[in-house]
């Protein structure tokens, strides 16, 4: 009875480690698996971004992770059609958008009102996207959308995804000016349009191209 008892329970012992062998799974190809921590901290950690644009600077931001990217100079919704402000998400992005507008449609190319990109918000009708009218931009010349420069417009549009947020903000704040810079007073009887002290977006702006300058004599429909 002593001897069944010991070959039951070896027995036992080999299956339970048989069982157990079995249950791991082992790296493939010889690979060290990661830990499970490094794998959820990996996957916790994803790019932050929002774009700011302030409608009293006439500056649009692109911040990443808490820290300014990108400052371009952009154009805002008129007076009488004024841009919406509040906090929206980027819906859609459309390369060589085609222009609907009060019945008229116009196809992608130099005329196109809208440009080579359309970043629709997530209040139905708005958007940020080029213009054929490139002396509007630091201007409130819009119909409520964020008009940018084609090669800074561009240039964003590849930086930037569906989900990102858009705070579009009416007034000044500590924010703006954390972004934007102070403003500076108007001289010699100048616009008392605020204008903001950015390096960033001044060398932005400077480098508009001989071709933004050509195409301002194009007809705008926007």
């Amino acid at each position: 009875m002593n001897d069944l008892k010991k070959t039951w329970i070896a027995v036992s012992c080999l299956v339970l480690f048989v069982v157990s062998a079995l249950g791991q799974t082992p790296a493939q190809n010889g690979a060290r698996l990661a830990p499970a921590s490094d794998v959820a901290s990996e996957a916790s950690h994803q790019t932050s971004r929002v774009i700011v644009v302030s409608l009293e600077d006439r500056r649009l931001a692109l911040v990443e992770d808490g820290a300014v990217k990108k400052v371009y100079r952009v154009a805002v919704g008129r007076e009488s059609s004024p841009s919406p402000t509040g906090t929206f998400l980027i819906t859609g992005r459309v390369e060589n958008p085609t222009y609907y507008h009060d019945g008229k449609v116009i196809p992608p190319g130099p005329g196109n009102p809208v440009g080579t990109r359309w970043m629709g918000l997530s209040q139905k009708g708005y958007g940020i996207h080029g213009t054929n009218e490139p002396r509007s931009i630091g201007k409130a010349a819009s119909h409520g959308c964020i008009r940018m420069r084609q090669r800074d417009l561009e240039e964003l549009f590849d930086l930037v995804r569906a989900g990102d947020s858009v705070e579009i903000v009416g007034e000044r704040d500590e924010e703006t000016v954390a972004i934007f810079g102070a403003p500076t007073p108007p001289r010699n009887g100048a616009s008392p349009a605020v204008v903001a002290q950015s390096a960033a977006s001044d060398a932005s702006v400077a480098g508009q191209s001989a071709a933004d300058e050509a195409a301002a004599a194009a007809p705008a429909s926007e």
